[in-house]
């Protein structure tokens, strides 16, 4: 269902039904306070961060993930010269020294597949941001979607770390 409704929406129109949901992410006041904040590049399908990522990597450390094999690893953002095609997905992933001090991260932008009205999150299937999420316990954690991606419940396993919020386009 939610593959179908992402192939029926074009690039264009996702985004611009992303403005409204990141400007919701900067107006939270744990993203205005938070100085270390974990992003994603998106791919084609997801909520579109590109240009939320370049307006706020020179006044915050922004990190972005990095695919190790099994794992998640963490850079910085530094700007788009820094960026290289991920071998996995071709997601650009910045290059340079991985950020380990995860304690340090205060919030991280989640995307997902589907989100449901409990704050549970459904990804790809591959548990990546499950076992990262659990490594970052100080974060507030805020899923974004679409709103073809909201359920009123999804499957959950007793693993799935479910989202502190979950924020998608205003409805009209």
């Amino acid at each position: 269902m939610v593959r179908a409704a992402k192939k029926a929406v074009s690039l264009e129109e996702k985004i611009n039904r992303s403005q409204p949901i990141l400007s919701q992410v900067e107006q939270l006041p744990e993203f205005q306070k938070a100085s270390v904040v974990l992003l994603y590049w998106s791919m084609d399908d997801e909520v579109a961060t590109h240009e939320f990522v370049n307006r706020w990597y020179q006044q915050k450390t922004l990190l972005l993930p990095c695919v190790d094999g099994n794992d998640l690893r963490l850079r910085q953002y530094t700007g788009p010269e820094c960026l290289v095609d991920g071998p996995d997905f071709g997601i650009g992933e910045p290059t340079g020294e991985e950020f380990s001090e995860l304690d340090r991260v205060e919030m991280i932008i989640v995307p997902g597949v589907a989100f449901d009205r409990n704050n549970n999150r459904m990804g790809r299937g591959r548990g990546f941001y499950d076992r990262l999420l659990k490594s970052t316990p100080n974060a507030t954690k805020v899923g974004v979607a679409f709103s073809f991606q909201i359920f009123d419940q999804i499957p959950v396993e007793s693993f799935d770390v479910p989202m502190d919020r979950v924020l998608t386009e205003p409805q009209h």
